[in-house]
């Protein structure tokens, strides 16, 4: 084949090689090209920022804008900065009688928070933003028995610890069995929660003290609890009859001024009583009485403990009283009771409902599905002022 004929042909070829070439790198970069160019952009103005910190020392993500131009989420994140974060929803817990006898020391000796309350509740409590409880008995070693009570409580202060694992904020001291080792154990239990960080209502060293009401700030909101006893042994455990002592309102005239006061520096406001009668599912005329003129003066909500049982709920002009949440902690069983949960959105609305719980073997857990229907039908039928949902929400 002569020399022309083969530079033909070679001709030829080279320019069919290069049409194919073409033809590849155009459809490459239809198919590519715009996620490879920004892929490419990303590459360089990293290493332009990687550069600009090594030479400057500077903030990689200042020194890369002040190459590449402006960050295109710079003014955004300025902006966001400036803006206050939205509000959140506040959860309140408040729970029934808590008291820390023979069975919760052998479990919390043994399985420690866990062993008194269940996982499942107990995450719970932790994520709520306030708890509040009755802490039913003295925490100290110290003292004498109250003569001729039928029943006397203590604690050593040790197991304070464990109201701050289960996510307490505060503890009412309000009722019939702080004082039963007398007034060096309740100076006891101050301290203790004093050291574990606990807030107490309804007691102290002197009347204002015992009548403090005790507001904590959330999410912009302010939160007041005031704890009142209408059940004491004896009338010199009444913080105005010898201190330290109670809160009492078996006149109420007090409890109905602090009220007032306290609204005015409260969006929400909580009275948490002792009262009522043991082992009763209905509220006494004087337990109506209270939580009317409670809730006139301004209180949002009434909620009660004492009874040892579930008692049923009752609106009056728009607001609810939750007459008893029975027990939470409190011995080896718990057949019925119930935890209110308080929901306060940030606009300010208010949803309550009752979560059921039981207590086996002293291990206080959220009752299961068929258990917690019979407990919230059975409050539905003991409440006539108020509606309990199949999910605990509580309507007028």
């Amino acid at each position: 084949m002569g020399k022309a004929i083969r530079r033909t042909l070679y001709l030829l070829a080279a320019l069919t090689l290069a049409g194919v070439a073409l033809v590849c790198a155009l459809t490459y970069h239809e198919r590519y090209g715009e996620d490879t160019a920004v892929a490419d952009t990303g590459e360089t103005s990293q290493d332009t920022a990687v550069m600009d910190t090594e030479e400057t020392g500077e903030d990689p993500v200042v020194a890369g804008t002040e190459e590449i131009g402006e960050d295109p989420g710079a003014a955004g994140t300025e902006e966001s900065e400036s803006q206050p974060e939205p509000e959140a929803d506040t959860t309140i817990l408040i729970t029934g009688d808590v008291l820390f006898g023979n069975m919760f020391r052998v479990n919390y000796d043994r399985s420690g928070i866990t062993g008194v309350v269940d996982g499942t509740l107990l995450a719970r409590m932790q994520e709520a933003d306030l708890v509040l409880i009755n802490n039913e008995f003295p925490f100290s070693d110290r003292g004498t028995p109250m003569e001729e009570k039928e029943f006397t409580f203590r604690c050593s202060p040790s197991y304070a610890a464990a109201l701050d694992e289960m996510g307490v904020d505060i503890a009412s001291l309000a009722n019939n069995h702080t004082l039963d080792y007398g007034r060096e154990a309740l100076t006891d239990t101050f301290a203790a929660l004093d050291e574990a960080g606990i807030r107490y209502a309804g007691a102290g060293e002197s009347v204002e003290r015992a009548e403090e009401v005790q507001i904590i700030e959330v999410n912009g909101k302010r939160f007041g609890f005031l704890a009142v006893t209408r059940v004491v042994p004896v009338v010199s455990w009444k913080v105005e009859q010898q201190t330290p002592g109670l809160f009492s309102c078996y006149d109420d005239t007090r409890l109905v001024e602090l009220v007032e006061e306290a609204k005015a520096d409260c969006d929400v406001l909580v009275v948490y009583a002792h009262w009522g009668v043991e082992y009763e599912a209905y509220p006494e005329e004087y337990q109506t009485g209270i939580a009317r003129r409670c809730l006139a003066a301004g209180a949002d909500v009434m909620a009660g403990c004492h009874t040892h049982c579930l008692q049923g709920v009752e609106w009056m002009d728009g607001k609810p009283v939750f007459y008893s949440l029975g027990n939470f902690i409190f011995g080896k069983e718990i057949d019925s009771s119930a935890v209110l949960q308080i929901t306060v959105s940030a606009e300010g609305a208010v949803r309550y409902q009752l979560l059921p719980v039981c207590a086996r073997n002293g291990v206080t857990a959220l009752a299961d599905d068929e258990r917690a229907a019979q407990i919230l039908r059975y409050l539905d039928s003991i409440s006539p002022g108020a509606s309990v949902g199949e999910d605990g929400a509580v309507t007028e």
